[in-house]
């Protein structure tokens, strides 16, 4: 299927589902209301999956790793071989996504899509080899990919969502891995956005004052040397962006087109679901926003597409770690949803 046919197979959330299962929250145990954004998660997940008692046994958190050619120009506190290396430590189940997701029941699958470096023959469930360049040119230089890459790298989400929704897959989140993948992510958003680049650019993994104005300064010569034009989010991903948010883009495109929800987690993949939302605007329906991270830009670009965090826990480490948490507040209220006695059924008077 070409892209185009995938985007035009997306519809909006079903209203009539949605209807459906306010009227059964409404005859639960306790005031209408009472549960604030719990209710609002089950009604979500219903009208996703035009389904009156939705599942989510089994959970899905995509971790893309990608390099960034802009690393060359200093902007991260960490050199870009910790992008591979710490695909071996996801593999292994060592990092902060794998314990979350352990904890939330999720699987972790890790996808290079664009790691600089041959990882090998690796065999393990938790791993796809779907890599469609090594690493991405600096783009302070020129473009960071061909659109022709770009296009391959949304491919690959697309793709990802087809297959895990054949094995049964009922909820997805995103993650990323990816040195240097805030510079990128801070170009989206202000190309987006029309914010300035100083006030959505944070520090990153952490580096210091002298070494952000300097991150500043890249992220702007990036912008004037490429020209992205803002009304076509292919070509900002493709100029400024990384194969990792063009993954993450897919994926969501992905997810809407099979009615599958899906979890977004802090800054990085938050710029890759605006370029989805800017894409094709019904995919909004199908997201969950995460929280809101420490990153400067995140909150312009829940803003942008109009999503709302699910928490709010001072986190900046991407992976999925946010997803993987939020996972557990959608499956809460889900629960409640499907749980919960009605005052029928509890032989409860309902309210005067």
């Amino acid at each position: 299927m070409t892209l185009e046919s995938i985007l035009s197979s997306i519809t909006n959330t079903n209203g009539k589902f949605a209807e459906q299962a306010q009227n059964r929250l409404d005859s639960l145990t306790k005031p209408q209301g009472s549960l604030g954004r719990l209710e609002e998660f089950a009604k979500q997940l219903v009208a996703i999956t035009e389904n009156p008692m939705p599942s989510l046994n089994k959970k899905a958190v995509f971790t893309f790793a990608g390099d960034h050619g802009v690393a060359d120009e200093g902007v991260s506190a960490f050199p870009k071989a910790v992008t591979q290396q710490m695909v071996f430590n996801f593999i292994n189940g060592g990092a902060g996504i794998n314990v979350l997701a352990r904890h939330a029941g999720a699987d972790v699958v890790v996808v290079d899509i664009g790691v600089d470096g041959d990882l090998g023959n690796i065999k393990s469930d938790a791993f796809v080899s779907r890599k469609v360049i090594s690493g991405t040119m600096n783009m302070r230089k020129g473009p960071a990919m061909t659109r022709e890459e770009t296009l391959k790298c949304i491919a690959v989400g697309v793709e990802l969502a087809d297959e895990y929704v054949k094995k049964g897959y009922k909820i997805f989140a995103t993650g990323e891995m990816g040195i240097a993948n805030t510079t990128p992510s801070s170009a989206i958003t202000a190309v987006m956005t029309g914010k300035t680049v100083e006030e959505i650019t944070g520090k990153g993994t952490g580096i210091n004052d002298e070494a952000w104005k300097h991150k500043v300064q890249v992220i702007k010569d990036a912008i004037s040397f490429n020209m992205p034009d803002p009304a076509d989010p292919v070509d900002v991903l493709a100029k400024v962006g990384g194969a990792e948010i063009g993954g993450i883009a897919g994926l969501i495109i992905g997810a809407a087109a099979n009615k599958v929800p899906i979890v977004i987690d802090g800054f990085i993949s938050t710029a890759g679901a605006l370029i989805a939302y800017m894409i094709e605007p019904k995919t909004k329906g199908y997201m969950f926003a995460a929280h809101n991270s420490q990153e400067a830009g995140h909150k312009a670009l829940l803003e942008k597409i109009g999503l709302r965090p699910i928490l709010d826990l001072d986190l900046r480490l991407g992976e999925g770690t946010g997803a993987a948490l939020a996972m557990l507040m959608i499956e809460g209220g889900l629960k409640i949803y499907k749980e919960m006695a009605t005052f029928a059924e509890a032989s409860v008077s309902g309210k005067e």
